[in-house]
């Protein structure tokens, strides 16, 4: 499973990210957190339309951490990659 949360400062892209996990399976928990409980693929799949995609275009205020929780690792864009302190989280 995948906990996607994110901070996206442009409305548009904010739209089209929140947009795009709902098309993949995404379910909102809160305004800006979905759950991803789907396939091993289409969690892949979604990893990288995020890296292809929505990657280039975050920018210093924007936050975003991918949570994976099958093997307890984080993926960090935008300004949460300058947070080098572990994060602890309980699925």
């Amino acid at each position: 499973m995948l906990i996607v949360s994110y901070d996206i400062s442009d409305d548009k892209l904010r739209r089209q990210f929140s947009k795009m996990l709902e098309q993949n399976g995404g379910i909102r928990l809160q305004y800006s957190v979905f759950e991803v409980n789907n396939t091993k693929r289409i969690q892949e799949v979604l990893k990288i339309k995020i890296e292809s995609k929505f990657a280039k275009q975050f920018d210093g205020g924007d936050s975003i951490l991918i949570f994976e929780t099958d093997n307890n690792k984080t993926t960090k864009y935008g300004n949460a990659i300058h947070r080098d302190q572990d994060l602890l989280y309980f699925p």
